[in-house]
């Protein structure tokens, strides 16, 4: 019997929709570029730390090779390069716990890093490296993007502070949306699942600046100064290490969009959780994103857009929706047609006793339990 993932890893080959603008699942090669600003004289000791994380980095699997370089005018500069077979094997290790433990070494000689991820599209070189392009594949066009920068970040509260919480989240002046010349915030999407939150902005510009821009805003400051005795994972935010590893593992990457030609001012945005069994949240992800490119093409379909957003087991879908939620076909508000599917790739199963045994019913069901509640959704102004 075939099952759903081997179904959604031969499906890769097929060409992706000209109407997604974001992917890590067309199976084409990774370029990582990572901008790194030393400390003055902590040169040596990055270089010991990095020294440490190639030789385990190396047996990670989807690695490829990596490259180290200091700049020719300030050495305190560095440059990091390395490729993978594709964005999901790196995407799995950056996003691990095994991940923060590697580099914790490089931080404390490390003044500021920046990471970039890029597809490869083409390349060029001589005899040897044309014959490895038949082996490793790039991607086979480029994406056409709305120039929005899309992005996670999911944590968990004590239970029983949900109430509190959500009040906290929903009552608090918005920061201003201009960053700088170039930058600026366009909408917050801040939902509830029990004790799981999850904040979804959406950035015209350079998402590290709009972070950086929010975090140091009265306003926001004071938010997470109040929702810090009610968070599972403790936290100093004055503790600039502190803060730094609680972020990491709260980010929660963007890994596909796609956009519907057809459009709808009146639409209304949901967010669905749906929780992944143990090693199954990109596969989940993968299925989910086949399924939204499928309802881009279908002028029937209520889906004007979605984002899927993804982390270890920790699957989310953002979907601007055509007419509401309760009007809407289950299996296309859900993005997953059958009963079968939710069961392999899901917990959601585990939580629908006494469903109704027709399909229908349950992928309602499943619907309902996927829903996260909305607290508050922000645009700013010409957004």
């Amino acid at each position: 019997m075939t099952t759903t993932s081997e179904r959604v890893a031969g499906s890769r080959a097929r060409q992706a929709s000209q109407r997604v603008s974001q992917s890590v699942f067309d199976g084409s090669r990774l370029r990582v570029v990572l901008l790194v600003d030393v400390y003055d004289g902590a040169q040596q000791q990055f270089l010991e730390a990095y020294e440490q994380l190639c030789n385990q980095v190396a047996s990670v699997p989807g690695h490829v090779s990596d490259q180290l370089c200091q700049s020719i005018e300030n050495p305190s500069q560095w440059l990091i390069t390395s490729e993978w077979e594709s964005a999901p094997p790196f995407l799995a290790w950056v996003n691990s716990e095994e991940h923060v433990a590697m580099v914790e070494p490089l931080h404390s000689c490390v003044r500021d890093t920046r990471s970039l991820r890029f597809h490869v599209v083409r390349e060029t070189g001589g005899p040897a490296a044309s014959a490895d392009q038949g082996k490793r594949r790039l991607q086979t066009s480029p994406r056409i993007g709305d120039g929005v920068i899309r992005h996670a970040l999911t944590f968990t509260v004590k239970p029983g502070s949900e109430e509190i919480v959500a009040k906290i989240l929903a009552d608090y002046a918005s920061p201003e949306p201009q960053v700088d010349d170039t930058t600026r915030l366009c909408r917050t999407s801040l939902f509830m699942h029990g004790n799981r939150v999850v904040r979804a902005i959406e950035v015209r510009g350079d998402l590290l600046s709009a972070l950086r821009h929010v975090s140091r805003q009265p306003e926001v400051r004071a938010v997470e100064e109040a929702i810090n005795p009610h968070l599972e994972q403790d936290r100093d935010l004055n503790d600039p290490e502190s803060a730094r590893v609680f972020f990491t593992r709260a980010a929660l990457p963007a890994v596909h969009h796609v956009t519907a030609e057809r459009q709808d001012t009146q639409a209304e945005r949901y967010a669905l959780h749906y929780p992944a069994r143990p090693d199954r949240g990109m596969k989940l992800a993968e299925l989910l994103a086949r399924q939204d490119e499928a309802a881009a093409d279908d002028p029937k379909s209520p889906v004007l857009r979605s984002t899927i957003f993804q982390r270890d087991d920790v699957v989310v879908r953002l979907i601007d929706l055509r007419g509401g939620l309760e009007a809407a076909d289950p299996v296309q508000a859900l993005g997953l047609s059958d009963p079968g599917q939710v069961a392999e790739l899901t917990t959601l199963q585990d939580g629908a006793a006494g469903a109704s045994a027709s399909k229908d019913g349950r992928l309602a069901r499943f619907l309902e339990l996927a829903r996260m509640d909305l607290v508050t959704d922000r645009r700013s102004p010409d957004a």
